[in-house]
């Protein structure tokens, strides 16, 4: 039994005009490079973390769709919601209607074999900065690419991200302190490439979490050391087009 993690699958089956093959070759047939990558590597009785940015559908009857080929797929799959998931209802919605395989995490955790794992999605923070690792491109996809922002749009960004640092105590506090690992996803980044502490980090490190897993980021530059391990915590950036459409063996 093995654990993987895979970011922003930006999944458009029930929406294809919103398919990210627009954004270039790096995208070209990422859904059937997914569906290779994972079926030649994730066993049947293995756990895939899918961090956020699951599909481009507006609300859940499409979503379905995106999920049921995400559930056709080997492994038990736990799904977080990210800036992009805006067909994400209710966990009451969730629980009646997602497919076998996949669970979720909202202001919940999902056990497993041992194994605890919680999280939320997080925000932008004026804690950390990635340009430096991000491609100049022309989308909105690429991450924490900053604008102007007026003062009321600060305001607001500020409210969600002290919302998601709650949800992110909230979600933690239930972690099985007596499993083998425990695990967090966020769909943002929790620190920066520095790794010098942030509010999200001492949120993870107050409640012993071994491995944080998070997505969110595009174009990436490859090359050099991209996050790593910071006061006992491995920080892995697990965004599809970062490693090539393919899942990351968390052992």
């Amino acid at each position: 039994m093995r654990i993987w993690a895979l970011a922003d699958l930006h999944l458009a089956l029930s929406v294809p005009e919103k398919s990210m093959e627009v954004f270039g070759s790096s995208w070209k047939e990422y859904v059937k490079r997914i569906e290779e990558n994972w079926s030649r590597q994730v066993g049947k009785g293995d756990l895939v973390l899918l961090p956020g940015d699951i599909s481009w559908a507006s609300h859940l009857d499409e979503a379905l769709i995106d999920l049921r080929w995400i559930d056709q797929l080997a492994g038990t799959k736990v799904i977080l919601k990210g800036n992009h998931d805006y067909w994400w209802p209710s966990n009451k919605q969730l629980r009646e209607r997602l497919p076998p395989s996949i669970q979720f995490v909202h202001n919940t955790v999902f056990n497993w074999n041992g194994v605890s794992v919680g999280g939320t999605r997080l925000w932008d923070s004026d804690e950390y900065s990635f340009e430096p690792i991000i491609e100049e491109v022309k989308t909105s996809l690429v991450g924490k690419k900053r604008e102007e922002n007026s003062f009321g749009q600060e305001q607001q960004n500020m409210k969600i991200f002290e919302r998601e640092l709650n949800r992110l105590e909230i979600s933690l506090k239930q972690l099985d302190q007596k499993a083998r690992l425990r695990i967090a996803m966020t769909h943002y980044p929790p620190i920066g490439l520095d790794l010098e502490d942030s509010r999200a980090s001492r949120i993870l490190e107050k409640h012993r979490v071994d491995i944080c897993v998070f997505g969110h980021l595009h174009n990436v530059k490859m090359g050099g050391s991209i996050f790593g391990r910071k006061n006992q915590i491995l920080y892995l950036l697990v965004s599809a087009d970062y490693l090539n459409f393919s899942p990351l063996n968390l052992g």
